[in-house]
Parts: structure tokens; C-alpha cells; sequence
């Protein structure tokens, strides 16, 4: 029998309250939601003295729900009925954007620098995860808002787990990690499991995690950009109030066609390529300190000059920082050669007045 919103009430339905009847003929259960085996649900007692006496109760109710053929995994949380409260939370992003008045920019936000690649695999994410880091080191407050739906790696990079709170059901409020203030879409699904959405979906996913997100007051939000041109760079630029872009490549050949599509998506779109960013830039190897251009030399250089734009900063290939990123520390957290080329990326875009 396939596994239903009713299969699952049914269940339910079998557990008796001490004080008679059940969880659903006293009508206590809310959102109930049945998706791709995953179970939720919340048990709203009458008053909170009763919600404390029915702990044994909810073990008895995610054991019953766990047991039906295929349940992979359930969620319950036990909350008591107040008239002052507000419905209880819910966390789901995604769906359809809602109407603007106008470009949207979260209150307390000063800046927002897109991180963007024409291709992936150039390390952006690992250039923004570090450049928040290394800002934030600078003493600027930064915001992390990782907007890759599909492949969200900084909740790895960052070494944050867990899943945002909403206090309202409205409001979602971020995590925290290596003085960054975080959002991602990896933070509300499992790590192995795969966002299928089309279009919209992205797009009102993006505009949640911008506009319903407590970022307080920064002076720059970095948004983790996908690679290419796609649903969610357009959302970002005709949908919120953005600086503008840093563009990331490798000098190879291959990456800069890519890296030039992006920079003209952005010159469509109006919004201002803020300087170049070339990674892998170099090789030294750690046994000789001979030193290697492996994806090629001056690329990224050379499109800067034609574009008449700063090439913000060449940093090398590396191995610690690859491990670091594995690790959930950041590179840019600690001391070293890396750490002080991503420290003066950072003084180089406050000097510049970037951030």
C-alpha cells in the first residue's frame, strides 16, 4: 500500500490519549505533510501543561508512523495551542515568486556582491566561502547566502549543520559559522538528496532566502552564484538591489569563453562586473617549489585590461586549501600563504571601496 497523507492518519488514529479520544479526533494534529517518505507533522496540545505530559506520547506516535511501509524518516514536534501564538513554522522554501513593488535589498544590507563563474569548477564557491571569511577577519559584518539550488557546497565549506529556526513561521532566521552570517538551500534538504525544480521554483526560493531571511544589519552580502546564465543569476539581478559581480576563472582558455559569457549577461542585465578573479592560478610544488601554470598563464589578466575593469587577484592552486574547504574551516580562518592572499583580496575590495 503506498504511503499517504491518510495511511498515516489512520495510524494515528489508533493511538489513545490518556484522557480519551486520539490525536486525531481531538483534532491536534497540524501540517501534516507525506513527501518522497519523509513524515511531518505537528501535535498541538490543548495547553502547555498537557504538551509536557505527552512526551511518552509523541515517541509513541513517530514509532507507529515509522513502522508503516514506506517511511523513511519522521519529524515530529510537539507544541501546545495559544491563542496569542502565530500557526507553527514553516520552513518550506520554494514555489512560486510572489509580486515586488519594486528591486528588493533586506533591510540592514548594504551591499550585495554577486560571486559569479561562466562555467563550473573554477573554484567560486571556494573564493566566496573564503572572501566572506577573510572580510569578516577584516572586521566587516558578512553574510553568506549560498544561491547555487542545485549543488549547495557551502554548508561543508563552512562547517555549519543544522537547520534554520522560525520563531514565526515567517521569518527564517540563518546560521552562523567563522563570523559569517549563512544561508543555503543545503541547510533545508538532506545532503544527498537532489533539488528537482524547474525554473519558478528557483526563483521563488531565491527571493525567500533574500527577503524572508533575518540577515541584520552587514555591510555586504556575497551571494554564492551558480555557474552559466541561468534562472537564478536573472532573478538576482532583476529582482534585487546588486552591486555588482565579481567574476571568477582560471586562465584557461576554456573557462574564459564561459567567464565572457557571464561578464555579458551582466552588461545586459545593467549590472556592473566589479573586478576579475583569477584562480589556479599558479602551481608550486611542495617538494622543489618549482612553479607550475597548469590551466595556463595571463588570461584572466588580458580580459581585465580589455574590459577596463581591476583584476582583484591571482591565487594559486593549493592543496591545504581544497582540504580545508573538505573540512568545514575555511582557509582564509587560519594563518598561512593562503590565508594572506585571501586577506588581501579582502583589503583590496575595502580599499577600493567594493565593500
Amino acid at each position: 500500500m503506498a504511503l499517504t497523507r491518510e495511511s498515516v492518519i489512520a495510524a494515528l488514529q489508533r493511538i489513545e490519549l490518556p484522557d480519551g479520544g486520539t490525536l486525531v479526533s481531538r483534532d491536534m494534529l497540524r501540517a501534516l505533510t507525506v513527501e518522497d517518505g519523509m513524515v511531518r507533522f505537528v501535535i498541538e496540545a490543548p495547553s502547555p501543561e498537557m504538551a509536557r505530559q505527552m512526551t511518552g506520547l509523541q515517541k509513541t506516535a513517530e514509532a507507529v508512523v515509522r513502522d508503516l511501509p514506506g517511511v523513511r524518516d519522521v519529524s515530529i514536534v510537539l507544541t501546545a495551542h495559544d491563542t496569542a501564538a502565530q500557526k507553527p513554522p514553516s520552513l518550506k522554501v520554494g514555489g512560486h515568486p510572489t509580486p515586488q513593488a519594486g528591486p528588493m535589498k533586506p533591510a540592514g544590507v548594504k551591499r550585495i556582491i554577486a560571486v559569479a563563474s561562466g562555467k563550473g569548477g573554477v573554484g567560486k564557491s571556494t573564493v566566496s566561502s573564503n572572501l566572506a571569511v577573510a572580510l569578516s577577519r577584516a572586521g566587516k559584518k558578512v553574510g553568506l547566502l549560498d544561491a547555487d539550488i542545485y549543488g549547495p557546497s557551502q554548508p561543508r565549506m563552512m562547517g555549519a549543520k543544522g537547520r534554520p529556526a522560525s520563531p514565526d513561521g515567517k521569518t527564517i532566521e540563518p546560521l552562523h559559522a567563522h563570523g559569517v552570517t549563512l544561508m543555503s538551500i543545503g541547510f533545508m534538504v538532506e545532503e544527498d538528496k537532489a533539488v528537482v525544480w524547474r525554473g519558478p521554483m528557483l526563483m521563488g526560493a531565491l527571493q525567500q532566502m533574500l527577503g524572508q531571511v533575518n540577515w541584520g544589519e552587514l555591510d555586504v552580502l556575497i551571494v554564492d552564484l551558480p555557474p552559466g546564465t541561468g534562472d537564478v543569476q536573472l532573478t538576482l539581478c532583476q529582482r534585487s538591489e546588486l552591486s555588482g559581480a565579481l567574476v571568477v576563472s582560471t586562465p584557461q582558455d576554456v573557462a574564459l569563453i564561459d567567464a565572457r559569457k557571464a561578464i555579458n549577461m551582466f552588461g545586459t542585465l545593467k549590472t556592473p562586473v566589479l573586478g576579475l578573479i583569477e584562480n589556479m592560478s599558479t602551481f608550486t610544488c611542495p617538494n622543489c617549489g618549482h612553479e607550475s601554470h597548469i590551466f595556463g598563464h595571463g588570461g584572466v589578466v588580458d580580459e581585465a585590461q580589455k574590459m577596463g575593469v581591476p583584476l582583484l587577484g591571482q591565487l594559486p592552486i593549493d592543496l591545504d586549501t581544497r582540504l580545508a574547504g573538505d573540512a568545514g574551516t575555511p582557509i582564509a580562518a587560519g594563518e598561512g600563504p593562503m590565508a594572506q592572499a585571501y586577506a588581501q583580496l579582502a583589503q583590496g575590495l575595502i580599499r577600493g571601496g567594493i565593500v
